[in-house]
């Protein structure tokens, strides 16, 4: 397993103290996004939120390896990683609110989150494809979680960037539970990196609470698959709240002892240590990080809640590229049915 930051936070890296402070200013954004969220959701504000507090570093170290051409293909947890890519978070609180994914035109190459398990990872050795067949020099990069892995989908993208030698970096973040189920219940395996040989292609384990480890093996990782080879990445890191808003953890682990330590410590609270005994950041940076994050989150909440309701009609306009009989027909009937009964009778 790949790691810089030891159980004491030191490290020798090459990294420089702006790589370090991006990647704790972000890490910082992302935790608080996530503390945001699950409190709006709690008072209705949005629908079912999955919180991803504890994964901050591997999502954020993933963020900053990728070049600006690269696709990422995320899944529902994904929230962290596409705010460290440029996402507005106002784009990500109205997305929870029933609203199109992407509000803002920020021309970023992210798919929309994939919320079924795994759908997303054969998409990702499309992308890849697609990329070989026009002769571009970008990489996708596909996140998953652990539980994606006993899907036929896993195996299908996989099997097919293999043979097709696709630049598709597999970025699983194995937070230690399929929802309920941990990972001894779901795969004899040893890990879930060496599922990687049946494909023929690299698989790495790398500590994900650990942002500087998590983005020098992404970063490489994406170097090498441009060069036609897919990498399968087991990030280890720790999910410290529910699966979704709508789960309830203690009726199915009581800790987790079984795990070592430093996959269950905060990676927030890790690598601020890690930054202020290298001296790169002392307090009052760091206050000033939360209260930029804070501030931003109110202006992104005050977008969310200026913004027009989508009208029925909307729930058309993304399902294909090019609208078949069928689709208007079903839409001319839905409007038909509010124009008669108005749009509050629709959820009936």
């Amino acid at each position: 397993m790949h790691r810089l930051i030891d159980e004491r936070g030191l490290a020798d890296t090459d990294f420089t103290e702006d790589d370090a402070r991006a990647a704790l200013r972000d890490m910082i954004r992302a935790r608080r996004f996530d503390e945001r969220a699950l409190a709006l959701q709690r008072r209705g504000w949005m629908s079912g939120y999955p919180p991803y507090r504890g994964q901050e570093a591997s999502q954020i170290g993933a963020a900053h390896a990728m070049r600006e051409d690269d696709v990422l293909l995320p899944t529902y947890r994904s929230n962290a990683l596409q705010l460290a890519r440029g996402v507005p978070p106002s784009d990500m609180f109205l997305f929870r609110r029933g609203y199109s994914e992407y509000e803002s035109d920020h021309g970023l190459p992210i798919f929309p989150q994939a919320v079924p398990i795994a759908s997303q990872i054969p998409h990702a050795a499309g992308v890849g494809m697609a990329s070989n067949y026009t002769d571009d020099d970008y990489a996708a990069l596909v996140c998953f979680g652990d539980g994606a892995t006993s899907e036929g989908d896993f195996h299908v993208g996989l099997n097919f960037a293999g043979v097709f030698d696709a630049p598709v970096v597999f970025f699983c973040e194995n937070n230690g539970w399929a929802i309920s189920l941990p990972q001894e219940k779901q795969t004899a395996s040893e890990s879930i990196a060496v599922k990687a040989e049946a494909y023929g292609i690299e698989g790495i384990q790398v500590d994900g609470n650990d942002p500087l480890a998590v983005r020098e093996v992404v970063e490489k990782s994406l170097e090498h698959a441009r060069d036609g080879n897919p990498v399968l990445i087991e990030s280890l890191t720790y999910r410290q709240g529910p699966h979704t808003t709508a789960d309830d953890p203690s009726r199915y682990r009581d800790g987790q002892q079984d795990m070592p330590e430093w996959r269950r410590r905060d990676p927030l609270e890790r690598f601020e240590e890690f930054c202020r005994t290298r001296d790169i950041a002392d307090d009052e940076l760091i206050e000033s990080m939360y209260d930029d994050a804070d501030e931003e989150l109110r202006e992104a909440v005050s977008v969310a809640e200026a913004a027009d309701e989508p009208g029925p009609d909307e729930l058309f306009d993304y399902v294909y590229a090019e609208h078949t009989p069928e689709l208007e027909a079903q839409r001319a009937e839905v409007m038909e049915f509010v124009e008669k009964h108005g749009p509050s009778h629709i959820d009936r």
